[in-house]
């Protein structure tokens, strides 16, 4: 998949994004859990914005960038 060009405000939202289905149903994408998003990966991602999303977590995750995206994420109570 090639990635889109990077909206400036892409990683804001993406700290803002639940998961919407799914095993991880409610969790932020940001906190979803490695292999789950290279299971996407090997599978195809789904279509649309929530497939670059998640291939962006991907991304952030492989390349050990989560403490920098940490406060994108909000706290649950």
């Amino acid at each position: 998949m090639t990635p889109a060009p990077l909206d400036p405000h892409a990683l804001e939202e993406l700290g803002r994004t639940r998961m919407p289905f799914g095993k991880y149903a409610g969790l932020y994408l940001l906190r979803l859990p490695e292999p789950y998003l290279v299971w996407f990966q090997r599978q195809g991602f789904p279509p649309g914005k929530l497939g670059q999303q998640l291939a962006l977590a991907l991304e952030i995750k492989i390349n050990g960038l989560e403490r920098l995206c940490a406060p994108l994420v909000p706290k649950d109570p």
